[in-house]
Protein backbone atom coordinates (compact mmCIF):
# COMPACT_ATOMS: atom_id res chain seq x y z
CA UNK A 1 0.00 0.00 0.00
CA UNK A 2 1.63 3.56 -0.84
CA UNK A 3 0.70 4.88 2.37
CA UNK A 4 1.68 2.18 4.89
CA UNK A 5 5.10 1.90 6.81
CA UNK A 6 8.04 -0.11 5.75
CA UNK A 7 8.15 -3.55 7.16
CA UNK A 8 11.90 -5.11 7.41
CA UNK A 9 11.74 -8.75 5.65
CA UNK A 10 15.01 -10.75 5.14
CA UNK A 11 17.05 -7.90 5.09
CA UNK A 12 15.16 -5.71 2.47
CA UNK A 13 13.31 -3.09 3.62
CA UNK A 14 10.25 -1.70 1.76
CA UNK A 15 10.36 2.56 1.72
CA UNK A 16 7.40 4.22 0.63
CA UNK A 17 6.60 7.98 0.46
CA UNK A 18 5.45 8.54 4.20
CA UNK A 19 8.25 6.66 5.49
CA UNK A 20 10.86 8.57 3.18
CA UNK A 21 9.20 11.83 4.85
CA UNK A 22 9.06 10.64 8.19
CA UNK A 23 13.01 9.40 8.31
CA UNK A 24 13.68 12.82 6.49
CA UNK A 25 12.00 15.09 8.91
CA UNK A 26 12.87 13.26 11.98
CA UNK A 27 16.87 13.27 10.30
CA UNK A 28 16.50 17.25 9.94
CA UNK A 29 15.51 17.97 13.51
CA UNK A 30 18.46 15.58 14.85
CA UNK A 31 20.77 16.88 12.88
CA UNK A 32 19.80 20.52 14.49
CA UNK A 33 20.30 18.91 18.06
CA UNK A 34 23.20 17.15 17.36
CA UNK A 35 25.53 20.29 15.86
CA UNK A 36 24.06 22.39 18.53
CA UNK A 37 24.82 20.05 21.84
CA UNK A 38 23.80 16.29 21.28
CA UNK A 39 20.72 14.25 21.60
CA UNK A 40 19.95 13.99 17.76
CA UNK A 41 19.89 9.82 17.87
CA UNK A 42 17.45 9.95 20.42
CA UNK A 43 14.92 10.81 17.93
CA UNK A 44 16.58 9.06 14.81
CA UNK A 45 17.25 5.78 16.42
CA UNK A 46 13.77 4.79 17.89
CA UNK A 47 12.28 6.14 14.37
CA UNK A 48 14.74 3.62 12.53
CA UNK A 49 13.93 0.91 15.34
CA UNK A 50 10.20 1.79 15.20
CA UNK A 51 10.19 1.74 11.46
CA UNK A 52 11.27 -2.16 11.37
CA UNK A 53 14.99 -2.04 11.71
CA UNK A 54 17.11 -4.65 14.41
CA UNK A 55 18.45 -2.57 16.86
CA UNK A 56 21.93 -3.32 16.15
CA UNK A 57 21.33 -2.58 12.56
CA UNK A 58 20.12 0.81 13.35
CA UNK A 59 23.06 2.01 15.04
CA UNK A 60 24.97 1.37 12.36
CA UNK A 61 22.88 3.06 10.05
CA UNK A 62 22.52 5.84 11.94
CA UNK A 63 26.55 6.36 11.56
CA UNK A 64 25.44 7.04 8.00
CA UNK A 65 23.33 10.44 8.95
CA UNK A 66 26.04 11.42 11.52
CA UNK A 67 28.99 11.27 9.72
CA UNK A 68 27.32 13.29 6.90
CA UNK A 69 25.77 16.13 8.75
CA UNK A 70 28.88 16.26 10.39
CA UNK A 71 30.57 16.85 7.21
CA UNK A 72 28.42 19.75 6.63
CA UNK A 73 28.73 20.92 10.14
CA UNK A 74 32.00 21.27 9.98
CA UNK A 75 31.68 23.51 6.40
CA UNK A 76 29.59 25.42 8.74
CA UNK A 77 31.77 26.33 11.27
CA UNK A 78 34.52 27.07 8.84
CA UNK A 79 32.57 29.59 7.00
CA UNK A 80 31.93 31.51 9.90
CA UNK A 81 35.54 31.41 11.23
CA UNK A 82 35.22 29.11 14.22
CA UNK A 83 37.92 25.97 14.03
CA UNK A 84 40.27 24.43 16.26
CA UNK A 85 41.54 22.68 13.50
CA UNK A 86 44.87 21.30 14.97
CA UNK A 87 43.69 20.18 18.42
CA UNK A 88 40.19 18.75 16.73
CA UNK A 89 42.20 16.47 14.95
CA UNK A 90 44.61 14.74 17.95
CA UNK A 91 41.43 14.62 19.68
CA UNK A 92 39.78 12.98 16.59
CA UNK A 93 42.72 11.00 16.15
CA UNK A 94 42.45 9.83 19.85
CA UNK A 95 38.76 8.89 19.33
CA UNK A 96 39.06 7.24 15.79
CA UNK A 97 41.07 4.44 18.09
CA UNK A 98 38.61 4.19 20.64
CA UNK A 99 35.42 3.91 17.93
CA UNK A 100 37.07 0.99 16.19
CA UNK A 101 37.09 -0.55 19.47
CA UNK A 102 33.57 0.18 20.42
CA UNK A 103 32.33 -0.30 17.08
CA UNK A 104 33.32 -4.23 17.14
CA UNK A 105 32.05 -4.07 20.94
CA UNK A 106 28.71 -2.96 19.32
CA UNK A 107 28.85 -6.17 16.44
CA UNK A 108 29.98 -9.10 18.40
CA UNK A 109 27.54 -7.94 21.63
CA UNK A 110 25.07 -10.25 22.23
CA UNK A 111 21.70 -8.76 20.73
CA UNK A 112 19.47 -8.82 23.97
CA UNK A 113 22.81 -7.74 25.75
CA UNK A 114 23.17 -4.95 23.44
CA UNK A 115 19.13 -4.05 23.45
CA UNK A 116 19.02 -3.67 27.31
CA UNK A 117 22.09 -1.39 27.16
CA UNK A 118 20.68 0.32 24.82
CA UNK A 119 17.76 1.50 26.31
CA UNK A 120 19.69 2.01 29.74
CA UNK A 121 21.28 4.69 27.78
CA UNK A 122 19.03 6.26 26.02
CA UNK A 123 16.77 6.48 29.22
CA UNK A 124 20.02 8.19 30.69
CA UNK A 125 20.71 10.70 28.17
CA UNK A 126 17.23 11.73 27.51
CA UNK A 127 17.27 12.74 31.17
CA UNK A 128 20.64 15.12 30.62
CA UNK A 129 18.79 16.34 27.40
CA UNK A 130 15.62 17.62 29.54
CA UNK A 131 17.38 18.49 32.62
CA UNK A 132 20.23 20.76 30.63
CA UNK A 133 23.32 19.11 32.89
CA UNK A 134 25.61 19.08 29.70
CA UNK A 135 25.43 22.76 29.32
CA UNK A 136 29.27 24.64 29.68
CA UNK A 137 30.19 27.06 32.15
CA UNK A 138 29.11 30.54 31.54
CA UNK A 139 32.21 32.17 33.21
CA UNK A 140 35.13 29.84 32.41
CA UNK A 141 39.33 30.30 32.22
CA UNK A 142 40.80 28.55 28.93
CA UNK A 143 43.01 26.01 29.17
CA UNK A 144 45.65 24.76 26.61
CA UNK A 145 48.54 23.69 28.61
CA UNK A 146 50.38 20.28 27.87
CA UNK A 147 48.86 18.50 30.78
CA UNK A 148 45.07 19.43 29.99
CA UNK A 149 45.96 18.65 26.04
CA UNK A 150 47.29 15.06 27.75
CA UNK A 151 44.48 14.28 30.06
CA UNK A 152 42.02 15.42 26.40
CA UNK A 153 44.02 12.61 24.36
CA UNK A 154 43.17 10.49 27.04
CA UNK A 155 39.74 11.21 27.81
CA UNK A 156 38.78 11.31 23.82
CA UNK A 157 40.48 7.93 23.34
CA UNK A 158 37.46 6.89 25.80
CA UNK A 159 34.91 8.96 24.61
CA UNK A 160 35.82 7.43 21.28
CA UNK A 161 35.15 3.51 22.49
CA UNK A 162 31.57 5.11 23.73
CA UNK A 163 30.59 6.30 20.18
CA UNK A 164 31.72 3.74 18.22
CA UNK A 165 29.67 1.93 20.15
CA UNK A 166 26.58 3.63 20.19
CA UNK A 167 26.10 7.42 19.37
CA UNK A 168 23.24 8.52 21.24
CA UNK A 169 24.82 10.96 23.66
CA UNK A 170 28.05 11.43 22.93
CA UNK A 171 27.80 14.96 21.98
CA UNK A 172 26.99 15.91 25.85
CA UNK A 173 29.97 13.70 26.72
CA UNK A 174 32.35 15.67 24.36
CA UNK A 175 31.15 19.07 25.19
CA UNK A 176 31.04 18.56 29.05
CA UNK A 177 34.73 16.99 28.51
CA UNK A 178 36.09 20.44 26.74
CA UNK A 179 34.45 22.32 28.98
CA UNK A 180 35.60 20.70 31.90
CA UNK A 181 39.43 20.03 30.78
CA UNK A 182 39.98 22.99 28.84
CA UNK A 183 37.12 25.69 29.93
CA UNK A 184 35.81 25.79 26.07
CA UNK A 185 32.65 28.16 25.70
CA UNK A 186 29.95 26.23 24.00
CA UNK A 187 30.68 27.54 20.15
CA UNK A 188 34.05 26.54 20.62
CA UNK A 189 33.07 23.32 22.13
CA UNK A 190 30.87 22.43 19.48
CA UNK A 191 33.23 23.36 16.55
CA UNK A 192 35.33 20.67 17.91
CA UNK A 193 32.58 18.03 18.78
CA UNK A 194 31.50 18.47 15.61
CA UNK A 195 35.21 17.51 13.80
CA UNK A 196 36.26 14.91 16.45
CA UNK A 197 32.84 12.83 15.71
CA UNK A 198 33.54 13.23 11.85
CA UNK A 199 36.76 11.75 11.87
CA UNK A 200 36.05 8.86 14.78
CA UNK A 201 32.63 8.18 12.63
CA UNK A 202 34.97 6.69 9.67
CA UNK A 203 36.14 3.89 11.93
CA UNK A 204 33.09 2.97 13.53
CA UNK A 205 31.25 3.16 9.99
CA UNK A 206 34.37 1.25 8.42
CA UNK A 207 33.70 -1.92 10.98
CA UNK A 208 30.19 -1.71 10.40
CA UNK A 209 29.99 -1.76 6.63
CA UNK A 210 32.63 -4.12 6.80
CA UNK A 211 30.35 -6.22 9.16
CA UNK A 212 27.29 -5.79 6.81
CA UNK A 213 24.96 -4.10 9.07
CA UNK A 214 24.08 -0.84 7.68
CA UNK A 215 20.97 -0.41 5.58
CA UNK A 216 21.81 2.10 2.99
CA UNK A 217 18.26 3.08 1.77
CA UNK A 218 17.55 4.39 5.55
CA UNK A 219 21.07 5.36 5.95
CA UNK A 220 21.05 7.81 2.89
CA UNK A 221 17.20 9.42 3.74
CA UNK A 222 18.53 9.71 6.85
CA UNK A 223 21.85 11.53 5.95
CA UNK A 224 20.16 13.81 3.94
CA UNK A 225 17.57 15.32 6.52
CA UNK A 226 20.87 15.31 9.20
CA UNK A 227 23.24 17.16 7.10
CA UNK A 228 20.21 20.19 5.88
CA UNK A 229 20.07 20.31 9.44
CA UNK A 230 23.79 20.71 10.45
CA UNK A 231 24.04 23.25 8.11
CA UNK A 232 21.71 25.43 9.11
CA UNK A 233 22.20 24.66 12.81
CA UNK A 234 26.05 25.74 12.43
CA UNK A 235 25.64 29.00 10.27
CA UNK A 236 22.29 30.12 12.57
CA UNK A 237 21.20 30.25 16.08
CA UNK A 238 18.46 28.03 16.35
CA UNK A 239 16.79 27.45 19.81
CA UNK A 240 17.48 24.02 21.09
CA UNK A 241 15.50 24.01 24.19
CA UNK A 242 11.89 24.20 22.33
CA UNK A 243 9.27 21.97 25.29
CA UNK A 244 7.57 20.27 22.63
CA UNK A 245 11.10 18.95 21.12
CA UNK A 246 11.72 17.34 25.09
CA UNK A 247 8.37 15.95 25.31
CA UNK A 248 8.79 14.05 22.01
CA UNK A 249 12.29 12.95 23.08
CA UNK A 250 10.57 11.45 26.16
CA UNK A 251 7.97 10.14 24.51
CA UNK A 252 9.89 8.14 21.95
CA UNK A 253 12.83 7.37 24.30
CA UNK A 254 10.56 5.60 27.23
CA UNK A 255 8.60 3.81 24.59
CA UNK A 256 11.97 2.90 22.64
CA UNK A 257 13.46 1.77 26.11
CA UNK A 258 10.35 -0.12 26.72
CA UNK A 259 10.70 -1.75 23.26
CA UNK A 260 14.25 -3.14 24.20
CA UNK A 261 13.69 -4.31 27.30
CA UNK A 262 10.72 -6.40 27.48
CA UNK A 263 10.16 -7.45 23.14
Amino acid sequence: MFCSLPEYENGQISMDFLGICLVLGVGLLAGVMNTLAGGGSLLSLPILIFLGLPPAVANATNRVAIFAQGIFAVAGFKSKGVSEFKYSFVLGISALVGAIIGAKIAVDIRGDLFNKILAVIMILVVIITVLGLAKPKSIVTVKTDVWSKVIGVITFFLIGIYGGFIQAGVGFLIIGALSAIHGFGLVKANSIKVFVIVIYTIAALGVFIYEGKVNWLYGIVLAVGNSTGAWFASRWSVDKGDRLVKIFLVIAVVGLAIKLWLF
